[in-house]
């Protein structure tokens, strides 16, 4: 699937993803989004032990009281979702949309999403420092999608410039994805409900666990239901279902909070490493980087074993750029010499 001339020839491939650069023999990792370290003992044991529920037919609504409980709202207003993904699927076909909008460059599931339902997409991009323009959004837009903070940018928008997207008759889709892995959640919205505002977030990146496939999303009670009537029976699988309950407890949230911490450590480090070298990267509050290195990089970074995301995919964006999962400083070090083994500083063509 693809996107002509938005932001390459012939177009941009919006079902590349992330684990895809990792295919291949000893590559270091920085391609992925998802903590290296994997998930917590206490978090994998309760995966483990799921395995004694798989001869019932999974049940969501647990899971759905405690994300609500999280999250200071009432259980109708959250619905589990076999990850973000079908979050996306759902709101895709929600509604036979007139003018759907997606806010580039961002996760371009979303988009791809919207065109599977058979809608034509229309394209909004970011200022040139990829902050929120909310004047470029069409007003008669029935459907705005946007990150936050946005992938592949990093950039947190303001909460009040996400709101000034609403429009009576208008449903705002905001991507919380990363959100869990900020500090204190600035800016997020998946507490606070607002009319017209629906929330997607997954427990895929600070949790490192994607293979279980385990999101949700918030929104008003009708919203909720409209969609909770369209989801698959039993798509929320008992190891998604275990998940959310082993994080929805004191010991979780102080382990998110102590990831949240240390991936804004490594990139903040990350960042200051790279811009000393004379590297361009994105002013961001994600854990990964937007820096431009320059055309050719990422497949130079791969011969010299190192996996970054490719960012020509990305609407609004082109071979120059490449996206640095937040990492530590051993990591960090291992990235650095590759650069100058690419005989760059930026490691231009």
């Amino acid at each position: 699937m693809s996107v002509p001339g938005v932001a390459g020839d012939p177009g941009t491939d919006l079902l590349h993803h992330g684990d895809v650069e990792v295919r291949g023999a000893g590559l270091l990792d920085l391609a992925v989004n998802v903590h290296p370290h994997g998930p917590p003992r206490w978090l994998a044991q309760a995966l483990r032990d799921s395995v004694e529920d798989v001869a019932a037919y999974p049940d969501a609504r647990a899971a759905e009281v405690a994300l609500a409980r999280n999250h200071g709202r009432d259980p109708r207003e959250v619905l589990a979702t076999a990850g973000a993904t079908e979050a996306f699927t759902l709101l895709a076909r929600m509604r036979p949309w007139r003018r759907p909008v997606v806010v580039h460059p961002q996760f371009t599931e979303p988009h791809a999403a919207l065109e599977q339902a058979g809608h034509r997409v229309e394209v909004v991009l970011t200022s040139g420092d990829h902050r929120l323009a909310t004047a470029a959004v069409p007003e008669d837009a029935d459907l705005v999608v946007l990150g936050n903070p946005t992938n592949p940018t990093g950039v947190l928008h303001p909460r009040e410039d996400v709101l000034a997207l609403t429009r009576p008759g208008r449903l705002v889709v905001v991507d919380e994805a990363f959100m869990d892995a900020l500090p204190g959640e600035p800016s997020s919205l998946a507490g606070s409900p607002v009319e017209g505002v629906v929330v997607v977030r997954s427990l895929t990146k600070t949790w490192a666990i994607p293979g279980v496939r385990a999101g949700y999303l918030l929104g008003g009670p009708d919203d909720v239901d409209t969609l909770r009537a369209a989801r698959p029976p039993w798509s929320f699988s008992a190891a998604a279902c275990a998940a959310v309950l082993a994080i929805s407890t004191p010991q979780g949230a102080a382990e998110q909070a102590r990831r949240a911490t240390e991936l804004s450590d490594w990139s903040a480090s990350m960042a200051t490493q790279l811009r000393a070298r004379g590297v361009e990267v994105v002013a961001g509050s994600a854990p990964f980087l937007l820096a431009r290195l320059g055309e050719g990089t990422h497949r130079r970074l791969r011969e010299v074993g190192v996996a970054s995301r490719r960012c020509d995919t990305f609407p609004g964006l082109d071979d120059g750029w490449v996206r640095l999962a937040a990492r530590p400083p051993a990591t960090v070090a291992v990235l650095l010499r590759a650069l100058e083994a690419c005989g760059m500083r930026g490691c231009g063509p």
